[in-house]
């Protein structure tokens, strides 16, 4: 069962002792006060002052009085339209979890919702499907990339592997022609060697060939001179 809601306009409820008091101060003793007290505030001076200051403090407990009784009122409305507001939410709630209630027991909307089942799991398979393909032709793109890099690795390898081997090479062909024209220079000190070695074998022999000569001359010289007779005596 629905509950009544207990709607208490502001309006229709005023603090009594608010207007009590303001029929107070309509009353007729508050009259013959006020015109007593003007009556008695032209006689004398210190009445008068007493008088003032006396209706000062009334004038102030009467604000005061005042002031806390429209602060209980404005509370007092403040709970009354948030109670109001509370029970309009749950009036408001309820009829419609009533509405979506009697919606969801039709057979149109159970069609309806299961349409909307079926497209939304069409979507998501779909979603997924493009997703997957997506990721398909990244990791191919990747894989492509990935297998360019490592071929340009294996190109730059091989080609300072190329460079590396040519400097080689030409470092020992260098080696090579340095050793050979190492050897090729010892090879002519030694023939420069060998021969002065042999021109100096023939000029000794020159030499030698020359000292025998000259001794077989000097042996010939000497058989061809006429041998002295020492005969002289016997003349």
């Amino acid at each position: 069962m629905r509950r009544k809601s207990r709607s208490i306009s502001p309006r229709g409820r005023r603090s009594p002792s608010t207007t009590t008091w303001r029929r107070r101060s309509r009353s007729p003793t508050a009259k013959r006060y006020r015109r007593q007290r003007s009556r008695s505030s032209s006689l004398s001076p210190a009445h008068k002052s007493s008088s003032s200051s006396l209706g000062s403090v009334e004038q102030k407990t009467a604000i005061e009085k005042q002031r806390k009784e429209e602060e209980k009122k404005r509370r007092q409305q403040e709970a009354e339209l948030k109670l109001i507001a509370e029970e309009t939410a749950k009036r408001v709630e309820e009829a419609i979890r009533k509405r979506v209630d009697e919606s969801l027991s039709s057979e149109e909307v159970r069609v309806e919702i299961q349409r909307r089942l079926e497209e939304g799991r069409k979507k998501l398979n779909d979603e997924v499907a493009a997703q997957l393909q997506k990721e398909k032709e990244a990791a191919l793109i990747e894989a492509k990339q990935k297998e360019e890099q490592a071929r340009k690795e294996k190109e730059d390898l091989e080609r300072m592997l190329e460079e590396n081997r040519r400097k080689i090479e030409e470092s020992q062909r260098r080696e090579a022609l340095e050793q050979q024209r190492r050897e090729e220079e010892r090879y002519r000190e030694l023939e420069e060697l060998q021969r002065q070695k042999e021109e100096a074998m023939r000029r000794k022999k020159q030499e030698e060939e020359q000292e025998r000569i000259n001794q077989i001359k000097l042996l010939g010289k000497n058989k061809s001179r006429p041998k002295l007779s020492f005969a002289l005596g016997s003349k």
